[in-house]
């Protein structure tokens, strides 16, 4: 998380100052950032709209302000083969509508953006708190195509019907061969 204080912020100017201090009191510059937030949000309060001040912590989140879960994934590219490996390892704290059941089968699938996609799908799992998948993909694919490129994981059910709850993604333009480890936050399927 960045420290957005203006003393965090060297030779900034005094116009950035009102939207940025996050202790002063006018906040009407400032947009609310919630789940996926890069301010955190969580010890302030806002007026409902009766005009009481509540604290966020009563607040029930619905809709879009609904944290997700996260995604575990690894990555590494082994250039003397040229081959992406991609783990998906785990998701945490997942949640799906109630209109799927209380224990879908759940599965990730995964496509990397290339001009011609490359689609790949993990085995389904019961849905719980952490679903674990340790399954690895490998695909031979140079290197300067897969950097241009974005890797788009979705979250999908499998029962009762075949569903997208979820989705988040990285780039790949920092893909080396040492394994780097992400905590990707799942976000609402875009229309």
């Amino acid at each position: 998380v960045s420290d957005l204080r203006p003393s965090a912020l060297p030779g900034s100017f005094d116009v950035s100052r009102s939207m940025f201090d996050l202790r002063s009191p006018p906040h009407r510059f400032m947009k609310r950032y919630d789940s996926l937030s890069s301010v955190p949000s969580s010890t302030s309060s806002r007026k409902d709209s009766q005009g009481s001040n509540r604290s966020l912590d009563t607040i029930t989140l619905s809709g879009d302000e609904r944290d997700f879960g996260r995604l575990n994934v690894r990555l590494s590219y082994v250039s003397s083969v040229e081959q992406i490996w991609i783990t998906v390892l785990h998701c945490k704290d997942l949640s799906w509508p109630s209109s799927c059941g209380e224990k879908p089968h759940i599965c990730v699938k995964g496509i990397l953006t290339l001009p011609k996609p490359v689609h790949f799908k993990s085995s389904a799992k019961e849905g719980c708190n952490d679903i674990e998948f340790m399954e690895t993909f490998v695909f031979a694919i140079k290197l300067q195509s897969l950097q241009a490129v974005r890797l788009v994981f979705k979250i999908q059910t499998q029962t009762p019907r075949k569903k997208t709850i979820g989705e988040c993604s990285l780039p790949l333009r920092e893909l080396s061969s040492e394994e780097s480890s992400h905590w990707l936050d799942i976000s609402p399927p875009s229309k």
